[in-house]
């Protein structure tokens, strides 16, 4: 038998034969805020709490990219060296507009991190994984030749009411000239 709470009233439901046995002890997978994937071998989100340890172990990832200038928490930090990964910090600073400063050299050197597949499966992640995140994703979508609609649609989606046009500019604006021999697919790599 288990227990089945509906509006406050708890009763007992008879579990069928074919039912998957269930255990208090089982492990839940919480992805991150705003998590999704990129491309394969690619993901992102915003920053990963205790919680999603056990999602993100389940995707063998070998590298974090993390953009913000604050210290990568111990527990965290603790968490990546566990299970092998490597933890890549850009530091860059949580703007408001119109005081928006996205560093292009630090996005460049993210982008090289980000499009060495030997460094995949790997996470992007920021604070709230929109903006900061928003940023290195669109540069990424610009070197897979995406049009400006779909890399504004794909931002918008995860800043929702935050979206600022400013990063929107820096998407258009960013040269990838210099990047153009990149992969514009990525498979993912095996441990």
């Amino acid at each position: 038998m288990t227990l089945e709470s509906y509006d406050g009233d708890v009763h007992t439901v008879p579990q069928s034969e074919n039912s998957p046995p269930t255990s208090i002890d089982s492990e839940l997978f919480v992805p991150p805020l705003n998590f999704a994937m990129v491309d394969n071998g690619i993901f992102r989100s915003g920053f990963p709490e205790p919680v999603s340890f056990s999602f993100l172990q389940s995707l063998r990832l070998r590298s974090i990219i993390y953009l913000c200038p604050e210290p990568y928490p111990e527990v965290n930090r603790e968490s990546a060296k566990a299970n092998g990964i490597q933890v890549f910090q850009f530091g860059i600073e949580r703007c408001k507009e119109p005081f928006v400063n996205i560093p292009d050299e630090v996005i460049r050197e993210a982008l090289q991190v980000l499009l060495d597949t030997e460094n995949h499966p790997v996470l992007i992640h920021c604070k709230s994984g929109k903006h900061r995140t928003g940023c290195l994703v669109g540069c990424v979508r610009k070197i897979q030749r995406w049009c400006l609609s779909s890399i504004f649609d794909e931002y918008q989606r995860f800043a929702a009411s935050k979206a600022r046009i400013s990063d929107q500019r820096f998407m258009e604006l960013f040269d990838i000239s210099n990047l153009r021999h990149s992969p514009l697919t990525f498979s993912c790599s095996k441990r």
